[in-house]
């Protein structure tokens, strides 16, 4: 991931902003994120799963409407119950915030996860090629649509 320059335009964090990120470990984009986090005095919450404990069925903590955005990077598609995690996601998600799911390229049926996430009430799924390596789905959760209000 050498270049993430395009990635950070995806975010305008503003102060007091909380992100969170669920991931199996600190990378380049944990770093990114800080970052940008830090210039705006915004809070990056890390959700660690073990690489081995996937398949463990095991929910990430956040708080109700906590979250501006949430990125799920290397975890999703090992998850055992992928349903979980979006409904996790959509609880900790503020009105109108967004959800970022990346994979290693080729690990997503990206059409398959962009109906998941319909089905689950985010709206306007759409895919990013930005980053090397990686797929991105990014969605919204909409104010007054569907699920947890």
């Amino acid at each position: 991931m050498a270049n993430l320059e395009q990635f950070k335009q995806l975010f305008n964090p503003r102060p007091g902003n909380h992100f969170l990120q669920v991931t199996t470990k600190e990378d380049e984009i944990s770093l990114v994120l800080q970052e940008m986090m830090d210039k705006v005095s915004g809070i990056l919450n890390i959700a660690f799963y073990n690489e081995d404990n996937l398949k463990l069925n095991q929910p990430f903590r956040a708080l109700p409407r906590d979250s501006d955005i949430v990125i799920i990077k290397d975890v999703y598609m090992s998850h055992e119950n992928q349903n979980m995690l979006l409904k996790l996601s959509y609880l900790t998600l503020a009105n109108s915030a967004e959800i970022i799911i990346m994979e290693k390229k080729g690990l997503m049926d990206l059409d398959a996860v962009k109906q998941k996430l319909e089905d689950f009430e985010f709206r306007t799924a759409n895919t990013i090629d930005i980053v090397d390596g990686y797929d991105l789905v990014i969605a919204k959760k909409m104010h007054m649509w569907g699920n947890g209000l």
